[in-house]
């Protein structure tokens, strides 16, 4: 019976089952790998080193879309300092203390810009938090070393609209872009290392802490939405199974049922053919209690008469 499992009609339904399975199988473990995978709206590759630098042209260009994927990329470029006052955007420090980031436009064409994050310095005790005397960029061509990253986006929906003056809520073109009159590049340079550095201004009372690039997020975060995707993709897998399984049980159980019918349909299909009904044939035949065929009667009945009348006469 099982040979019909293997009909042409049957490994077809095979072959697709399979390949059904196989694909609920690759679509559920992809989505289980991307789970683990960091969001990418997140810096997600470790810091290059600034040996390996490049310039900044080669990485990306002004008013260029800039993925997540080239965060903490080694870029240099070449540029003098605009003369405008540096702005400070919030940020923390490498312990993670509140503070600001110091940042300026560096140009590097007659138009063109890509803002320089200074370093960081802490908040103060005055009424806008900032100290007094921050370090002056140098004068003339500098030469800029440091870390590529993307914009910083708005976590929580909104621009605030009472920020002090001299200060943006994030470091980010689209808010620079009404303060600077530059084409701003998308991404901003994470100051690593720049020749000359920086003059020290007189009475400063602080002096720019370096801004280390993010690190990527080390342990796993799980995106539970991948996760419930994974899932169904398993309850996809098996239902096929069982419908696969069923379907096959339900054939050899067809099978069977007709194996037992016979050719016939009957019960057993062994029963003997019906024998004739009422008296013998009339094609001359005898019966089965040896009475010829066609006979009204036995030798002393009515048919022997004719012949006991010949014999007298």
């Amino acid at each position: 019976m099982r040979i019909r499992l293997l009909t042409p009609r049957w490994i077809g339904l095979h072959l697709v089952a399979v390949l059904a399975i196989a694909v609920c199988m690759g679509a559920g473990y992809w989505q289980f790998v991307r789970a683990q995978e960091p969001d990418r709206s997140e810096v997600s590759t470790p810091a290059q080193e600034l040996a390996e630098a490049e310039p900044l042209d080669r990485v990306t260009e002004p008013g260029a879309y800039m993925p997540e994927s080239d965060g903490n990329t080694a870029v240099t470029a070449e540029g003098t300092y605009a003369d405008t006052p540096p702005l400070l955007a919030p940020g923390l420090s490498a312990g993670g203390e509140p503070g600001y980031y110091v940042i300026a436009p560096l140009l590097t064409a007659e138009d063109t810009a890509v803002v320089v994050n200074r370093g960081w310095i802490p908040r103060a005790d005055g009424e806008d938090g900032v100290p007094d005397g921050l370090p002056e960029p140098p004068e003339g061509e500098v030469s800029v070393t440091g870390w590529l990253q993307p914009p910083q986006k708005n976590e929580e929906g909104y621009s605030p609209i009472d920020v002090p003056e001299g200060h943006v809520a994030r470091i980010a073109p689209s808010v620079l872009v009404n303060t600077w009159p530059y084409r701003l590049y998308e991404g901003y340079v994470v100051l690593g290392e720049q020749e000359p550095a920086d003059t020290a201004a007189e009475g400063a009372a602080v002096g720019l802490e370096p801004a280390p690039p993010p690190r990527p997020e080390e342990k796993i975060s799980w995106n539970w939405r991948n996760v419930s995707y994974a899932a169904q993709w398993g309850v996809f897998g098996l239902a096929v199974v069982v419908f696969w399984v069923s379907l096959m049980r339900r054939e050899l159980e067809d099978a069977a049922e007709g194996a037992e019918d016979g050719p016939d349909g009957g019960a057993g299909g062994d029963a003997p053919p019906p024998g004739p009904e009422g008296p013998a044939a009339e094609d001359g035949s005898p019966a089965e209690d040896g009475t010829p065929a066609g006979g009204g009667g036995t030798a002393d009945g009515p048919g022997a008469e004719p012949a006991e009348a010949a014999a007298r006469r």
